[in-house]
């Protein structure tokens, strides 16, 4: 025991980890950063009960009725309904539709007056999904059709426009709403998040840290020492780790209290997995590092390796969307392979033995990589 606190593993291991946590951005990026992404993505793409949407109707008269005016489809809809009339500090008129909902959540329907060049200008910035007006009792609806939400506005309040009697009327219709757990987009991006953190993590800490000790000529400063590369690189990689460790487990925590996020699958093989990842990406932030000297080209290669993945590996949105033919390609990247892996634990319940070979296999890419980039390494 005695032998192996004195090692000089240990003491490179206790080495880095001093000097990790001296940085207080390296704890802020790794810890704070991902649980504030967590809570800002949570909050803005969890269901709520009620929602509320703007729409922009062009015309005055299409919502309050003045001396003179035509008779209009849009107003006598809003009156007929009872939409309360506000008028803003600026004369701003808008009147406020509710359609309550127990089983789906309500919607609130806000109707703002405005000219064509002002809803145009709101669509652009996001503060509205649909743009209404009248012409001769005929109504037009305006909505970017590549935004979903945008589509289900109009789909909605088209409906109810046609139906009007069915804000009075209850639903014939028997509507069972899904209470799978596993089903929200902040169970999809947890998982996501974590895997994410632990290739970046990887990718900077580990290989920037060593192109960064090369180009400042620390290391040509190690050749003289008794030190062996393989001790050198596994302490760094060994601090790493377990400082992924921490920030994933700070994650989950976080995710449980605010979110109720849960494991419903072996934690086990989430730990295998976790495992294998770390091993996965620190093997090749070692390869990758072997031989750079120059901090400009380090950050190029890691952008190189790290970007295309976190875009494509199906961290923030499913890969799915992308064509089918590219699907096979994505499907082999190491952080698509942890991704799958870590949020089928999570959501699907995956069991030890549904993990065992996409983990050797990441096991395999890190041994692999390793090994090449000891055989290449070089102190300067």
């Amino acid at each position: 025991m005695v032998k192996w606190l004195n090692s000089q593993l240990w003491q490179l291991i206790l080495a880095n980890a001093r000097e990790l946590l001296r940085e207080p951005a390296v704890l802020f990026w790794g810890i704070v950063f991902p649980i504030l992404m967590s809570l800002g993505l949570g909050v803005a793409f969890t269901k709520k009960k009620d929602v509320t949407v703007n729409i922009a109707v062009i015309g005055r008269n299409h919502l309050v009725q003045a001396p003179g005016d035509s008779a209009s489809v849009i107003r006598n809809f809003l009156q007929d309904n009872r939409a309360a009339l506000r008028v803003g500090k600026d004369g701003a008129l808008s009147r406020e539709l509710r359609v309550p909902d127990d089983k789906l959540g309500g919607t609130t329907y806000i109707f703002e007056n405005m000219d064509w060049n002002t809803a145009m200008v709101s669509l652009k910035r996001g503060n509205l999904n649909l743009v209404m007006d009248e012409d001769n009792g005929q109504i037009s609806y305006h909505f970017d059709p590549m935004n979903p939400d945008a589509q289900l506005t109009y789909l909605k309040f088209s409906k109810l426009m046609k139906e009007p009697g069915m804000l009075i009327k209850p639903s014939e219709t028997e509507i069972r709403p899904l209470t799978v757990n596993g089903t929200r987009y902040i169970d999809f991006l947890v998982p996501g998040l974590i895997c994410m953190g632990v290739m970046m993590s990887c990718m900077w800490g580990v290989s920037y840290d060593i192109i960064e000790k090369r180009s400042k000529k620390l290391l040509r400063r190690m050749i003289a020492t008794p030190m062996k590369r393989s001790n050198f690189l596994v302490a760094l990689i060994t601090v790493r780790i377990t400082m992924n460790f921490m920030e994933a487990g700070l994650l989950l925590f976080f995710s449980w209290l605010v979110f109720d996020i849960t494991i419903q699958g072996s934690v086990p093989a989430l730990l295998l997995f976790f495992i294998s990842g770390n091993i996965a990406f620190a093997g090749i932030a070692v390869f990758l590092s072997c031989n750079t000297s120059k901090t400009e080209i380090g950050n190029g290669l890691i952008n190189l390796i790290s970007m295309p993945m976190m875009v494509l590996s199906g961290i923030f949105f499913s890969y799915h969307n992308f064509p089918a033919w590219s699907l096979p390609v994505i499907r082999k990247f190491p952080l698509t392979m942890m991704a799958d892996g870590v949020r089928g634990i999570f959501i699907e319940s995956t069991g030890f033995s549904q993990v065992l070979l996409p983990a050797a296999i990441m096991l395999a890419i890190g041994v692999v990589f390793f090994t090449a980039g000891l055989k290449l390494f070089k102190w300067h």
